[in-house]
């Protein structure tokens, strides 16, 4: 499995096109890529301007099949207009969790 969370500020005058532009991507993603497990984009209640994604994929060749997606390569180009700078990205190690009802370890 392969997951990072990536936080983004977004310019406040920018908000509603920077979700236009993530609720186009995700609607691709749900079509086109059965093996990202989540993609979730999160507004933070205590910071509206900020935007939080969980991302999950099977595994490390799904991410990259997604990073190479027609509509995640325009995401990346087009986001920039919209952010008050470069987003940071956590890439994560699964440790353990539970995925679908099952205990899953490392």
């Amino acid at each position: 499995m392969f997951a990072l969370v990536v936080r983004f500020t977004v310019l406040p005058d920018h908000l509603e096109a920077f979700d236009v532009l993530v609720s186009d991507t995700l609607a691709q993603i749900a079509r086109h890529e059965p093996a990202t497990l989540v993609y979730v984009s999160h507004e933070r209640s205590d910071r509206p301007d900020e935007r939080v994604f969980y991302e999950c994929y099977q595994s490390d060749d799904a991410f990259a099949f997604h990073e190479a997606q027609v509509h995640t390569i325009r995401f990346l180009q087009e986001r920039g207009q919209h952010l008050v700078g470069p987003p940071e990205v956590w890439p994560l190690a699964t440790l353990s969790g539970v995925i679908n009802g099952e205990l899953r370890a490392k």
